[in-house]
């Protein structure tokens, strides 16, 4: 893999289109999501919005969507399991005052996001883990539910066959539905909220990498990586290679590049080509996406490889899905 002066220019001119202004400049989003399936926890986030909901009652609303959703396997209930056939969620919040709640390898719980918040709300601490993050989630009255759907089991005793392991890129001829061990095989839902109020708060849940080690975790509940708010700039999120993420303080990163005076747009593209920088051929096969929101609402996205989408509504519940621009391909 060429990581050339040209290949970056050549990403550069993808920037341009992708993140051109438009004649008809849509309205200050309030809420924006990762991939299409974000859509749906953008219109719960709008709706807890207009209930008189806070930033951080909005991204836990919007989280809480596709976590119950047993049809998404990269989120929650229907998620694929670890390569010991258990399901294992991560997830963090944090809102504009930098108050921070995370858990990671949580079992057993469905709406990781809300456990997340109860350590931010109820603890001294950022983060639980493991099993003292799932007795902490029953102390606090939350329900014990099997994650491990039969298509998710199915599609694990199918893994078995082979238990070859490697992250696969997504791309605009798949989804992220996609069979296991196939493309998209590592989402995640981030999503960035603009509470009534002004002030910004974000969400990261995840069920991580499909057929992971057991006790993996990536980058979605670690702030800094998965999530980062600044109430002063702007907020970020990543999906995709949480190790990847997790080496160049992904979120943090696009939020610090924002307050140097970058679009989210160019904040994102320029921590995307840092990393493609950094690691060279090692993540050539690998996807990263990061999305960042402005303070003012000005919504922007930029990958590694092509295919990675966003939702973004206004305060209207207007959503439209915006295609961000790669550093690899068209």
């Amino acid at each position: 893999m060429n990581l050339s002066r040209r290949a970056v220019l050549a990403a550069s001119g993808l920037a341009t289109v992708a993140g051109s202004a438009r004649a008809d400049t849509p309205a200050p989003a309030v809420v924006v999501s990762t991939w299409d399936f974000g859509a749906a926890a953008n219109a719960e986030a709008v709706r807890a919005r207009i209930a008189g909901g806070s930033g951080l009652d909005m991204v836990e609303a919007g989280a809480k969507v596709p976590e119950a959703d047993p049809t998404n396997h990269s989120v929650g209930l229907g998620g694929y399991p670890d390569r010991d056939g258990h399901v294992t969620l991560d997830s963090v919040v944090m809102d504009h005052a930098g108050n921070v709640g995370a858990v990671a390898a949580l079992e057993d719980i469905v709406h990781a996001v809300s456990v997340a918040r109860a350590v931010l709300e109820k603890t001294p601490h950022t983060m639980l883990v493991g099993a003292g993050a799932r007795s902490f989630a029953v102390d606090q009255g939350f329900p014990l539910t099997n994650l491990l759907t039969p298509e998710a089991e199915a599609a694990w005793k199918e893994w078995l066959k082979t238990a070859q392991y490697a992250p696969r890129v997504n791309s605009e001829n798949t989804d992220w539905r996609s069979q296991p061990g196939g493309p998209g095989n590592h989402d995640t839902i981030g999503i960035l909220g603009i509470g009534p109020d002004g002030h910004m708060a974000g969400a990261c849940t995840t069920s991580g990498m499909a057929f992971k080690m057991r006790g993996r975790v990536g980058d979605s509940p670690i702030t800094g990586a998965g999530l980062y708010v600044d109430d002063e700039v702007g907020a970020a999120t990543a999906t995709g290679v949480g190790e990847d993420v997790v080496r160049i303080c992904g979120s943090h990163s696009v939020v610090e590049a924002m307050r140097h005076g970058m679009s989210p747009t160019e904040a994102c593209r320029s921590v995307v080509e840092r990393l493609a920088r950094l690691r060279g051929a090692a993540i050539k096969d690998h996807q990263v996406a990061l999305l960042a929101l402005s303070k003012t609402g000005v919504a922007g996205g930029w990958a590694l490889q092509p295919g990675f989408t966003y939702a973004v509504t206004d305060a209207a519940g207007n959503t439209r899905i915006e295609r961000a621009g790669s550093f690899f391909g068209a």
